[in-house]
């Protein structure tokens, strides 16, 4: 039915008239359970009652999210864009009013109501008299938006019976809006939930010899569990010092053979003959110095893992007889026509560049592709900082205990100063400054002046140099001063206390040595 033919109503029968509006109702129960979408919902069913009741330009408004604004979800043939436009606030004209006391307003002329915006300009734009209907949308006694919608002039019964038939669709739409905000929260909780489990696991899963929650590192705990249920040659790649080994060892004790042996084997602290041996066994007189018959370390891994560190300096030679080891599983021992065979996993590392290798011919292509099936690299020391006070804190306690000694923690311009260097020796390195660190400490605590001098740069130390005697006998005192105030959250007659000194004293040197004092008080809420 056509709006034109619709206000002719007056001459259908109350019985009539009830039967269509059903029927209208149901229609647009039938568009808020199907369309996905909430606004196209929303227009269709401004649509229905457009062309099936004649209520002309309906308009649905919501409440924004900072609880003030109320903005326009959908209008009648109204474009987007237009409807951006326009805003009203909390008791703001006849919506705002609606939505500031969760009632419904009839005005029967528009012209006679001063509340009425008329915001869409293209109204009464023939001066004939409309009539508005404006009801709360609700979820219990929270009002969250209106539907309103203009007709021409009509009488107060009939207007009445708009305004149940609105009161109905209101309700429709605001349980469709409730259902669609649980989904919505629903969706949300189940998408933390999943990334709180995903960090829980991958925190759970961290391989225990390996510290460290930076992104990258999170990469590698994750490639490590993908792989060490299977028995796949594994290239660890990464610069020295970045703990090749430690992710060997996860990976093997994480495989279903952790309680098999781990071989280790340092193919770079070896020459070629002697390699050759170690690797895989001789028999009794191979060789000068052979006394005894020897088992070579792949058969020593047997069933287990087999660690080759550093192949980057594998000879020709012996990269041609490991391939035969690793695509057959098959060797001899040096001396020995006898064919063994090893189920032993191979997993290997090095520091090298392998393509440059390649292409420079040190490196045999075939021994890289069998090799190269699943590599992990590590990243260096100085591209995950967040790791760095991590690996210190706990190299701190293992020198400590090792140590017997009671360091409890680092001084801020030693942190400055680990945060800001390169790292060249990665985390070796680290662990190396650690232990000098510790060893030195007198007081508990670890101060720049206890890392090594390359280290000690005044930009990443905080200080004022370093460079002559006065400025070391600064940077020492500086340390004292900073630790105090943190102890006693930034307040100089407590940290003078604390140093036994006077307060005008220490005053002095606060500013001597451009202290800012006020950075380490206590913040209060």
């Amino acid at each position: 039915m056509s709006a034109n033919s619709y206000n002719l109503q007056k001459s259908e029968t109350h019985a009539e008239r009830h039967a269509h509006e059903l029927e209208t109702l149901y229609r647009i129960s039938h568009i808020l359970s199907v369309v996905k979408n909430q606004q196209q919902s929303l227009a269709e069913v401004l649509d229905v009652l457009d062309s099936e009741l004649g209520l002309n330009r309906g308009t649905v408004t919501l409440l924004g999210p900072d609880g003030s604004e109320i903005r326009i979800e959908v209008a009648h043939n109204l474009s987007q864009e237009n409807s951006r436009k326009i805003r009203y606030r909390m008791g703001e004209g006849v919506t705002g009013k609606v939505m500031q006391t969760g009632k419904t307003i009839i005005v029967p002329k528009v012209s006679q109501e001063p509340l009425f915006l008329n915001r869409f300009e293209r109204w009464n734009v023939n001066k004939e008299e409309i009539s508005f209907i404006c009801v709360p949308i609700s979820i219990g006694q929270e009002v969250i938006g209106a539907i309103s919608v203009d007709r021409a002039f009509a009488e107060t019964n009939l207007l009445e019976e708009d305004m149940r038939v609105l009161s109905i669709i209101a309700s429709m739409i605001a349980n469709d809006v409730r259902i669609r905000r649980e989904i919505a929260l629903r969706k949300q909780k189940l998408e933390d939930e999943n990334l709180r489990l995903r960090h829980e696991l991958e925190d759970r899963f961290r391989p225990e010899n390996i510290i460290g929650n930076s992104s990258s590192m999170r990469d590698v705990y994750r490639q490590i569990h993908q792989v060490a249920a299977s028995d796949t040659i594994v290239l660890i790649r990464g610069e020295s010092g970045t703990g090749k080994e430690l992710v060997a060892h996860a990976i093997h004790y994480l495989s279903p053979r952790a309680d098999k042996p781990f071989i280790r084997v340092n193919c770079a602290a070896l020459n070629e003959n002697l390699l050759e041996s170690e690797l895989f066994g001789h028999e009794k007189g191979a060789f000068t110095g052979a006394l005894q018959s020897r088992k070579g370390r792949i058969e020593e891994a047997e069933c287990g893992t087999l660690f080759l560190d550093e192949i980057g300096d594998f000879s020709s030679v012996t990269q041609v007889k490991l391939l035969r080891v690793l695509q057959e599983r098959q060797f001899e021992r040096v001396g020995s026509n006898r064919t063994l065979k090893t189920n032993a996993r191979i997993i290997v590392a090095t520091n090298r560049d392998l393509e440059k290798a390649m292409d420079a011919g040190t490196f045999r292509q075939d021994f890289y592709y069998r090799v190269n099936v699943f590599p992990i690299f590590l990243p260096h020391l100085r591209d995950r900082k967040d790791d760095i006070l991590l690996l210190a804190d706990y190299f701190v306690e293992q020198y400590s205990r090792k140590m017997d000694k009671d360091v409890r923690r680092i001084s801020t311009p030693a942190i400055n100063m680990m945060v800001a260097y390169h790292w060249p020796g990665n985390v070796r390195e680290l662990e190396n400054c650690i232990e000098r660190a510790v060893l030195l400490s007198t007081d508990g605590v670890i101060h720049g002046h206890h890392l090594p001098p390359t280290l000690q740069t005044s930009d990443a130390s905080d200080t004022i140099g370093i460079g002559s005697l006065r400025e070391k006998v600064n940077l020492f005192e500086r340390d004292i001063i900073v630790d105090a105030l943190k102890r006693c959250n930034g307040n100089l007659a407590a940290t003078a206390r604390d140093l036994k000194t006077t307060s005008r004293i220490l005053g002095y040197k606060v500013k001597e040595l451009e202290i800012d004092y006020k950075r380490y008080c206590r913040k209060r809420g």
